[in-house]
């Protein structure tokens, strides 16, 4: 397996990857089906991603979303293929996306919102903690995205206050990245094979 930091030349892989959002939604029966290809473009450009690779072959990406002047950062769009889950590879890339998040932004709070049981227990192994929805970003570019979800009349209905989702959230800045300055951060070990 091989885990990195996207750049430029990875969006050969966009296509397909917005396939996999639309067709893992669909099987989930909830959540975000649409990512716009252009934004994970740029999100790839910006070495704002970490994408996988088994091989050759393309097996799963996540991208950092930055809000309210980078005080909060989510990781988001982790997705696996479908033919690789369960050998532990949304985990490597839920680290590796969590690292790179806090080595490049180490003043920021780290939070997300899921119905994923899985996600949720990656993100407690991590050291978020369940919070209110109000803890969270007050950023309408973040909440705008929900509006593909299905439940996202349940979420305008509570005035962005709760929904099915659970809010979750690292806020300690202190840790190890929050100590270093930025460029001594090796966020990304060497390539883990498989």
């Amino acid at each position: 397996m091989i885990l990195r930091v996207a750049n430029a030349a990875d969006v050969q892989h966009v296509e397909t990857l917005c396939q996999w959002y639309e067709e893992s939604a669909k099987q989930r029966g909830v959540g975000i089906a649409k990512r716009d290809p252009n934004y994970l473009k740029k999100k790839m450009e910006t070495g704002n991603a970490i994408i996988a690779f088994i091989g050759e072959e393309l097996a799963g990406f996540c991208y950092i979303e930055t809000f309210e002047d980078q005080k909060f950062i989510v990781n988001s769009g982790l997705i696996v293929n479908t033919e690789l889950r369960k050998e532990g590879l949304g985990r490597a890339i839920k680290n590796a996306v969590f690292k790179l998040s806090r080595s490049k932004y180490p003043g920021a709070k780290l939070f997300g919102i899921t119905t994923s049981g899985p996600v949720m227990k990656m993100n407690t192994e991590l050291g978020y903690r369940p919070v209110a929805f109000p803890d969270l970003t007050q950023s309408d570019d973040f909440w705008k995205g929900c509006a593909s979800c299905k439940y996202y009349p349940i979420l305008e209905e509570n005035q962005r206050r709760m929904c099915l989702c659970t809010g979750m959230l690292y806020d300690n800045l202190n840790d190890e990245y929050g100590q270093q300055p930025q460029e001594t951060i090796n966020f990304i070990e060497e390539p883990q094979k498989r």
